[in-house]
């Protein structure tokens, strides 16, 4: 993350995207993000940890996504030459990635605690072979498909972040 583009408090990090590249699922845990579109489309989903529900909120030029900090997150790009703008509220975000906890989680603990078959999981995580970021691999043939179906099932429309405790309005930008 060194090149980061920094301002005071605030860094800046740009993401170029084809169709069916996602950024993997991740948290910032010392910083919320602000997701601006600059071409193409894209759909950034959260979860939002008061409801337990994926988010789903589709972004086109001109339009951000407000991402709270330490919420697991990630995009994908609904067209071609897709480019976001990714602003965070920190100098230099930190990252969780999602590759990284799957793949570096040992497997006796997923195993114990999920009540799955360590030898399954084994075999169903060993294709990550280091942290993904923007998936998939391009090696990868399984479920091409994503490019012919939406990604994600139709945007909510109601405020999904109105809680009693936390508020963080809806925006869509200008």
């Amino acid at each position: 993350m060194k090149q980061l583009n920094t301002l005071e408090n605030t860094s800046l990090l740009d993401i170029y995207l084809s169709t069916g590249n996602v950024v993997e699922p991740h948290i910032h845990q010392n910083a919320a993000e602000l997701v601006y579109c600059i071409s193409g489309s894209a759909v950034v989903s959260l979860l939002n940890p008061f409801t337990n529900q994926i988010l789903n909120l589709p972004i086109k030029p001109g339009q951000v996504a407000n991402i709270p900090k330490a919420w697991w997150h990630y995009e994908i790009a609904t067209a071609d030459n897709t480019h976001l703008l990714a602003i965070f509220d920190a100098p230099t975000p930190e990252v969780i990635f999602g590759s990284d906890m799957l793949r570096l989680t040992p497997t006796n603990i997923m195993a114990h605690t999920y009540c799955l078959d360590e030898q399954q999981w084994k075999q169903a995580v060993s294709p990550i072979q280091s942290t993904t970021v923007i998936g998939p691999p391009a090696n990868c043939n399984q479920n091409r498909e994503m490019k012919n179906h939406p990604p994600h099932p139709p945007a909510q429309h109601h405020n999904p972040y109105r809680q009693d405790s936390y508020y963080f309005p809806f925006y869509w930008g200008y």
